[in-house]
């Protein structure tokens, strides 16, 4: 089954009761047994298992090329269980540049358990193994990392943990898997903040984990209902819906994505322009090898250097919405620095190259007109 039939069909069947078309949102906590421990269709209780949820979780799982797809509730739940895996003294090597609320997880909740976390650019992949040792356990990814658009070679790091006691695990929100699917390159779990483009509406937060195999699923499935950070049957509706228009609202993206790169890297305000379908990207050949498309993640600084200049544009767009998040059908403007990365240290920060001018772009499927019209403007109040 090809991709765009996938998120239409895959893992998915009828409602067995009454045909519906499409899966009915089971609002029930719990379910009728005929017997103690006799189950009528292997529901007992919700946190366990509920069938909107499982709809959603095996769509994950067919369009991820994965054994098993778990729905949490939300993106930081879904790496609240990975992390849980892991056991006290156990090393976790991580791409430098990544979100903000998972360095803040990082660092500010699991050290504290005796988890250690080194980040480090993932630009030269042979390097990884200089810092690789018999307590490493996870390497987490993320491709193209957020708010800079680095890319991670992930087949190379796959290859280069071959064989180990390591687990790798990809940050997939920026790409989604109509764009590249981490499982296909050697990863052994995906993770998705499903609040972005796998819902794509900005109506739900949602989180999802997809591993290689059943039994490393079955294990994450135990903390999954052991913890109980579940997403509930309404909105696993909301995420399977947005699924069924992933290939076409990609599509928009990555469209409407590169073309507002390239106006941006010809405007004379702009400094820098992070966008991997550029060819001035570093990482622009690795990119046509490992994505289908480049998506509609857009960063930039300013000539000036100044976060002035970031906040009056900011302050003027009208069709880019100045608010956190990313991935919806609407374009959302963000300034890292004081929203979305603001939990990481300032001189961090600064080591990383997040400067207070960087500006980063959700790009919508708006008309592409009215969104280059809508940024020229906001550039001539500066």
């Amino acid at each position: 089954m090809k991709f765009n039939t996938k998120v239409i069909h895959g893992g998915q069947q009828h409602e067995p009761h009454t045909g519906s078309v499409n899966v009915p949102v089971f609002l029930t906590s719990t379910f009728a047994q005929r017997t103690p421990g006799e189950l009528k269709a292997g529901y007992e209780y919700s946190r366990a298992a509920n069938p909107t949820r499982q709809a959603l979780e095996d769509a994950l799982a067919s369009i991820e090329n994965g054994a098993t797809g778990l729905a949490f509730g939300s993106g930081l739940a879904a790496m609240d269980a990975v992390l849980k895996f892991l056991n006290p003294g156990d090393e976790v090597i991580a791409v430098d540049d990544l979100y903000g609320g998972s360095y803040r997880l990082f660092t500010r909740l699991y050290e504290k358990y005796d988890l250690k976390f080194t980040f480090v650019s993932f630009h030269d992949v042979s390097k990884i193994a200089d810092i690789i040792t018999d307590k490493t356990k996870l390497i987490w990814l993320e491709t193209p990392t957020n708010p800079l658009m680095k890319l991670v070679d992930i087949k190379a790091v796959a290859d280069l943990i071959k064989g180990k006691d390591i687990l790798l695990a990809v940050d997939n929100t920026f790409a989604s898997p109509y764009i590249q699917r981490p499982i296909d390159l050697g990863a052994d779990i995906v993770m998705h903040s499903a609040t972005k483009y796998l819902g794509g509406h900005s109506d739900v937060i949602a989180g999802a984990l997809i591993t290689k195999t059943k039994e490393l699923g079955d294990a994450l499935h135990f903390i999954q209902f052991a913890s109980g950070g579940i997403l509930g049957p309404h909105d696993s509706y909301l995420v399977l819906r947005g699924i069924k228009t992933l290939s076409l609202r990609m599509q928009r993206h990555s469209e409407n994505g590169i073309e507002v790169a390239k106006y941006l890297e010809q405007h004379p305000a702009v400094q820098n322009v992070f966008y991997p379908g550029l060819p001035s990207h570093p990482q622009y050949e690795l990119a046509k090898k490992q994505m289908k498309e480049n998506g509609g993640m857009v960063s930039f600084t300013f000539k000036s250097g100044k976060k002035e200049d970031a906040v009056k544009l900011l302050e003027n767009l009208k069709v880019f919405t100045l608010a956190e998040s990313l991935g919806g059908v609407e374009s959302l403007a963000n300034h890292p620095a004081s929203m979305t990365h603001a939990s990481i240290p300032a001189e961090k920060r600064a080591e990383l190259g997040i400067t207070d001018d960087l500006v980063r772009l959700s790009v919508g499927i708006e008309d592409l007109e009215d969104l280059i019209s809508d940024l020229e403007i906001a550039f001539s109040s500066i």
